[in-house]
């Protein structure tokens, strides 16, 4: 498979994410995110496990646990907190930081260049979230704002480790259904003592419910981390992280389609200027990948 239709299958996945918030809100009953997080999770990783049946080798499993609690555990229980403690907008706007996090810390731990077009295309990308989605009746909470700079930090650095430990450990290489089937499973096992102990047990579920709990399992958490993991096994994570910004612009807009929620002409205009930044990170010469060498082996994207 060519780097660009990689690259296209990759961009699906925050399109997916970005549905999440029509299915949380429309099909699933609030009050339980850490519950719900769990289903979202465990179940179609062990799905995933099963069709895969194999375990990790020794040589993965501290970098499963670390990993799963990266990019599900503490991003998914930081994400539920910012968002219910900020107004949407505030969230996902803090959230759209995450791509220029990904650009200093593939700096520190890959040994990636940073470009001014990529830092230019992250800023740029963070503006215009803001113009989607703030609004003037927008206010700060102290505790939403901290969870939501740490969940950004916590998936950007899942990101950037995925991509080292993946070209770090060829010899012992895995594919990405295997990859996000362990993380699955560790992120919801880890997310699992938390949900029985500090959240109710689930009232009687709906047809609805039901629904909304195998679209984000199977479409929402399964299909769409196999489509970002397989991209960061093959792109560098300076061309994966900026496609994190369709994720708002996917929810803002089947909001204007399914629910019929209106748009102003300024969030229209922040919805090109996303557009335009992730244009703006795509065009650069191809990057070369980093070969391995007998002291360090480093890629990510």
């Amino acid at each position: 498979m060519s780097n660009k239709l990689i690259l296209i299958t990759t961009a699906l996945a925050p399109m997916i994410w970005g549905s999440s918030y029509l299915v949380t809100t429309e099909y699933l009953p609030q009050g339980y995110p850490l519950t719900l997080a769990v289903l979202r999770a465990l179940p179609v990783g062990v799905i995933l496990l099963m069709i895969c049946r194999q375990l990790p080798s020794a040589n993965w499993w501290l970098k499963i646990v670390i990993l799963g609690a990266l990019n599900f555990s503490i991003f998914w229980w930081l994400l539920f907190v910012s968002a219910y403690r900020l107004p949407g907008g505030v969230a996902a706007t803090i959230s759209a930081i995450q791509p220029l996090m990904v650009l200093f810390l593939a700096r520190g731990l890959l040994g990636s260049q940073i470009h001014t077009y990529s830092i230019t295309s992250a800023i740029t990308g963070i503006f215009g979230v803001a113009l989607l989605l703030l609004t003037a009746k927008s206010a700060l909470d102290q505790i939403g704002l901290l969870a939501g700079i740490g969940g950004a930090v916590s998936m950007a650095l899942g990101t950037v480790l995925s991509k080292k430990w993946l070209s770090e450990n060829k010899e012992d290489s895995v594919s990405p259904l295997i990859f996000t089937a362990w993380q699955l499973v560790a992120g919801g096992l880890l997310l699992l003592p938390a949900a029985a102990i500090l959240e109710p047990a689930l009232p009687n579920l709906s047809s609805e419910n039901i629904f909304g709990l195998i679209y984000l399992g199977l479409v929402g958490a399964g299909l769409t981390y196999l489509l970002w993991f397989r991209g960061l096994a093959n792109l560098s994570p300076n061309t994966i992280a900026p496609l994190g910004f369709l994720s708002p612009v996917t929810a803002v807009f089947l909001g204007w389609i399914v629910l019929e929620q209106s748009l102003s002409v300024l969030q229209f205009v922040g919805a090109a200027i996303i557009f335009f930044s992730i244009w703006l990170s795509q065009r650069k010469p191809k990057q070369t990948t980093l070969q391995p060498s007998t002291s360090l082996h480093k890629q990510y994207s």
